[in-house]
């Protein structure tokens, strides 16, 4: 599918591009399609059966950190709805459901004794997906460090990632019986650049040294948690989430080429470069002297595990220009080309995700890859009984359109997972954007299949047909 559609937020009866079943066949048989939620957006039952606080907890309950002062606290509920939430996705009609594990849930002090109650929670998801035939993939880390461990220093301590890797261990070895995929972090990015240099999500710090340590104790932990993981199930599949900058400049100038380049190093090569290549990139080491000082011998070997698969998270371009004033990567936030935005402000550039993907399989050796989050924040609310969310089918619809291209040009992407399954707690935002294929209301916590939910089921029925 080639073009930019038109986005007109909450229009209805509008063109929403191919039909769901000429979609799908643009899709191989064993194409698998998914949905995804994490642990701390939709399980709520913050003090339940032993779990204790994490970093989130602790910073959504600080005043001013999340829109509306909103917490996790309940959340979706999903701690106490999981049987009802399964039997929603057995009624969308997904192949696999990527969720997370919440650390302080089986681990309440990060380390020491198992929280059993709190595990048995995942005994019950996953026997729950294998009783309805959908895969289960898990990640261990998505951002909701048990607090315990931040008093050590958190992702800024080094022995974070041996306590990590002995928390990857644990849950391999009770729950990996019945997982299709594990991954060790979801959008590193995330919790080291806007945790640790941009203080909007958890633990909230502003510095670049804490940056640097955290991007390499993360990456470290990575490594081992790929190590112990093997050790436990060495025929379980293990992959790795990030979500690369699809980093554009805003003209065709040296100085704005040369600005999209320090970017990539800085935001994709950060990650890539150690993970894939056992190697940082010298920009980002001449540029941020703080990274080298945490770099110890062997460090970057163990990080440079061989991996089975590799997650793609992509929502919306990175636009840049040359900006010698700022800091490194001396990269400047350019203006959106296309008019359409999702709620949440986020342009929306499909091509974003066919430029990100050939970038980054001509920089890299990488193995074959999942799409594991794409969608839209459309906060079309129920109206008479249902939710027509047009925006959110368009951008599915033309962002599949492009994971379809690259399939046919040769490149190993082998399957796709919306995000999000259901409206959820999401981060800064709070409760503000709703990303969900399911409608929330979270006083009464009725759940309410939208018409992308709709027209997604449609969609994997004429798959699999």
């Amino acid at each position: 599918m080639s073009g930019t559609p038109k986005y007109r937020n909450g229009e209805s009866g509008m063109a929403i591009g191919p039909s769901p079943k000429a979609l799908a066949a643009r899709f191989p048989a064993d194409f698998l399609f998914g949905t995804a939620t994490a642990s701390f957006q939709i399980e709520g039952a913050a003090q339940a059966d032993g779990r204790k606080a994490s970093i989130w907890d602790a910073f959504s309950h600080m005043p001013g950190r999340v829109k509306g002062g909103d917490t996790g606290d309940v959340a979706c509920d999903h701690y106490h709805k999981l049987e009802a939430d399964l039997d929603l996705m057995t009624e969308l009609g997904v192949a696999a459901y990527r969720f997370s594990i919440a650390w302080p849930r089986i681990l309440p002090d990060g380390a020491g004794a198992v929280n059993e109650t709190g595990i048995g929670f995942y005994d019950r998801l996953l026997d729950g997906l294998q009783s309805r035939g959908v895969k289960a993939f898990a990640t261990l880390y998505h951002w909701d460090l048990p607090l315990a461990l931040m008093g050590r220093g958190g992702w800024t301590d080094r022995d974070t990632a041996r306590i990590f890797a002995d928390y990857a261990s644990l849950v391999t070895a009770r729950l990996g019986d019945r997982l299709d995929t594990i991954v060790t972090f979801n959008e590193p990015w995330c919790s080291v650049y806007m945790g640790h240099l941009m203080g909007v999500h958890a633990p909230g710090e502003r510095s670049i040294e804490a940056a640097m340590a955290a991007l390499h104790v993360t990456n470290l932990a990575h490594g081992l948690g790929v190590q112990a993981i093997r050790s436990e199930r060495p025929e379980l599949s293990v992959g790795l989430v990030l979500n690369p900058m699809s980093v554009l400049p805003a003209s065709d100038s040296a100085a704005d080429r040369g600005a999209a380049e320090r970017a990539n190093d800085f935001h994709n090569g950060a990650f890539f470069g150690p993970v894939f290549e056992g190697a940082y990139p010298s920009a980002l080491l001449d540029g941020c002297p703080d990274l080298s000082r945490n770099i110890q011998p062997c460090d970057l070997e163990v990080i440079n595990q061989p991996l089975d698969f590799w997650g793609l998270n992509y929502y919306t371009p990175m636009r840049v220009k040359d900006d010698p004033s700022s800091p490194f990567p001396h990269a400047g936030s350019a203006p959106p080309v296309q008019p359409e935005k999702t709620d949440i402000g986020w342009e929306i550039e499909p091509a974003g995700l066919s430029h990100v993907v050939k970038y980054l399989y001509g920089r890299y050796q990488l193995p074959e890859f999942f799409i594991t989050e794409n969608g839209a924040a459309d906060n079309t609310e129920v109206e008479n009984g249902a939710v027509s969310d047009v925006m959110r089918v368009e951008y599915l619809t033309s962002h599949l359109g492009v994971a379809a291209d690259l399939i046919a040009e040769g490149y190993p992407l082998k399957g796709y997972f919306a995000w999000s399954l259901m409206d959820n707690f999401e981060w800064a935002e709070g409760y503000s954007m709703r990303f969900g294929l399911i409608h929330v209301d979270y006083e009464t916590q009725v759940r309410t299949i939208k018409q992308s939910g709709h027209w997604y089921t449609s969609l994997l029925a004429a798959h699999a047909a």
